[in-house]
């Protein structure tokens, strides 16, 4: 039996069912226990024609210019588990399995396809073309975990978010559906989810499962039924009716509990997988308002809190969640991978390691740093409401260090 995908769930609400005119996103990233991830930017920048881009295993075509990007990812790999561009474009992935089994040739990882389609573009739609349209070219395939002794492949899922709409994006090699949504709330896990109502799908989907007599052409297309390797669709999102139960009040906070909720399994803490790292977005659908992105760059949402982000220009960087980078020696980049594992900790990580033995070793000492924490999580959320309900613009200036400021305030309270 192949290894199970991991457990990673993602979410989108949207008006009635969020405040506001609010699009609210989120997403726990469940991957192998031991993995890092960090939080990057990388700055909008323009490329030379005929330019490559290396992305985790593969060198591709680079595009004329990409988008500012900032990124919650694995940190031996080039893409991402989920993040956001400078235009309010937020993108997650999932690892799920198929019929048909992932390939293990190197080529393009779900991860990478979440990078790439933020990098190049500026509205959900756009995003999905760029990664359909790359997943023709390229295909998907590799090790989807920093492991010399096996390879573990996934095919992948998508939940792409702009102000106005979402895609959710399903695929199987280079083949894929996929459904619009623009209200209510969806959520997607590590099983194909797509059923009868698909939006948009690869030309040849239809011939091909009746070229693999998957379907008779007859019944109704039924993308979960067709691709799923047994009845295991369909069954997945405990966190959609907390959701549902808000009742029109889906707010950051809101995603934020659902995310902390380890009794619904949406916080995944088990043997094999973590929820190393969380997201949640607030996208406002009036463009006059910014996006706000709150990561928290740390294992286990019920433990870690989440610091908002702002597309500014010149944002400042923060390199204490950033892992040290090994260049041309990291293992994850010589043939044959993996050999070692290097040390992939940044200060953040370290710190919080050293916060969370204090909670199993000293309850109250461990329950009063945490009420500390959530305090100042309390407080950054306030200042970004504020932010969403005023009238005038917002001064890049007030913003431009946010994330570095939470951070370093985050460390200072550990130290």
């Amino acid at each position: 039996r192949m290894a199970a995908a991991p457990p990673s769930y993602c979410f989108v609400a949207f008006p009635p069912c969020s405040r506001d005119g609010l699009v609210v996103f989120g997403k726990n990233s469940a991957r192998p226990r031991d993995e890092v991830q960090e939080v990057v930017y990388f700055a909008a920048a323009e490329h030379e024609p005929g330019s490559k881009v290396e992305c985790t295993y593969i060198e591709i075509e680079q595009v004329p210019k990409t988008h500012a990007v900032v990124l919650s990812r694995p940190s031996w790999l080039w893409g991402a588990e989920m993040g956001a561009n400078e235009h309010g474009v937020c993108v997650a992935n999932e690892a799920v399995l198929t019929r048909e089994p992932a390939s293990e040739s190197e080529a393009l990882l779900g991860m990478d396809l979440v990078r790439l389609g933020l990098e190049r573009g500026a509205t959900a739609k756009e995003a999905l073309d760029v990664i359909v349209a790359l997943l023709e070219e390229h295909g998907q395939g590799g090790n989807y975990y920093e492991d010399g002794s096996s390879c573990h492949t996934f095919q992948s899922a998508f939940l792409i978010v702009d102000r106005n709409e979402a895609w959710i994006l399903e695929t199987s090699g280079k083949y894929w559906a996929a459904e619009k949504i623009t209200e209510g709330v969806k959520c997607i896990c590590n099983q194909l989810s797509l059923t009868t109502k698909i939006d948009a799908e690869h030309p040849e989907l239809r011939n091909y499962v009746k070229s693999q007599g998957w379907w008779n052409g007859d019944s109704d297309f039924n993308f979960s039924e067709v691709f799923s390797l047994a009845d295991d669709h369909l069954a997945c999102c405990s966190g959609r009716e907390s959701l549902e139960k808000q009742g029109g009040d889906v707010s950051a906070q809101a995603m934020i509990d659902v995310l902390r909720d380890k009794d619904s399994g949406v916080c995944v803490d088990s043997e094999s997988f973590l929820t190393t790292a969380s997201i949640v977005s607030v996208l406002p659908q009036d463009p006059s308002f910014p996006c706000i992105h709150y990561f928290t760059g740390t294992p286990d949402p019920s433990r870690s809190i989440f610091k908002p982000f702002i597309f500014v220009d010149d944002v400042k960087l923060v390199p204490k969640v950033q892992s040290p980078s090994f260049g041309n020696d990291d293992p994850a980049k010589k043939i044959p991978r993996f050999q070692e594992k290097p040390d992939r900790r940044h200060e953040l990580y370290k710190a919080h390691e050293w916060a969370r033995s204090l909670l199993e070793t000293d309850q109250d000492k461990g329950q009063k740093l945490m009420r500390i924490m959530l305090d100042l999580e309390k407080q950054g959320l306030e200042a970004m409401e504020d932010i969403l309900s005023r009238t005038e613009i917002l001064d890049p200036a007030e913003v431009v260090d946010l994330f570095y400021d939470c951070v370093d305030t985050e460390l200072k309270f550990f130290k």
